[in-house]
């Protein structure tokens, strides 16, 4: 197994990874923000959504850096 086939496994892992973060985050939208209605309230992050955050930012931080190493080793 080469760098190359690692940095890819990588990449995919990372992928699919913070997709499953990002869509496990919830953001407190109510119905009328569907019909232009801006009543959204910005509150400090706690517990498992600050965990669930920084999975995010790592992970995509991982993905990134992956891309990069990937980019900058000849094939």
């Amino acid at each position: 197994m080469n760098i190359g086939t690692l940095l890819q496994t990588i990449i995919l892992i990372s992928a699919a990874l913070s997709i499953l973060l990002i869509l496990l985050q919830q953001r407190g939208a109510s119905l009328g923000a569907g019909f232009g209605a801006s009543g959204e309230l910005f509150t400090a992050r706690r517990g498992l959504d600050k965990s669930l955050f920084r999975a995010t930012v790592f992970f995509v931080g991982v993905f990134l850096l992956a891309i990069l190493g990937l980019l900058i080793i000849p094939a």
